[in-house]
């Protein structure tokens, strides 16, 4: 899994892996699900991501920053 943030354009995409993307659906304004050729969601996209999240997470997408846990 990848994040990448662009901090001028206010865009958060976590990859899920790096298959192509054969088809894009916006589920709610400003949030994108990329799928592969199966079906499968392999990146999600969100717009005005600074909006999107509380303030503690917000200002590390400033720093690039991400905290990671894998719950099983």
């Amino acid at each position: 899994m990848k994040f990448n943030y662009d901090k001028k354009e206010d865009i958060l995409v976590i990859r899920f892996n790096e298959k192509k993307c054969a088809e894009s659906d916006e589920v709610q304004p400003g949030v994108i699900f990329d799928y592969d050729s199966a079906g499968k969601i392999i990146a999600i996209e969100m717009l005005d991501a600074r909006s999107r999240f509380p303030m503690g997470f917000s200002s590390k997408l400033k720093t690039g920053v991400f905290p990671v846990e894998v719950f099983a």
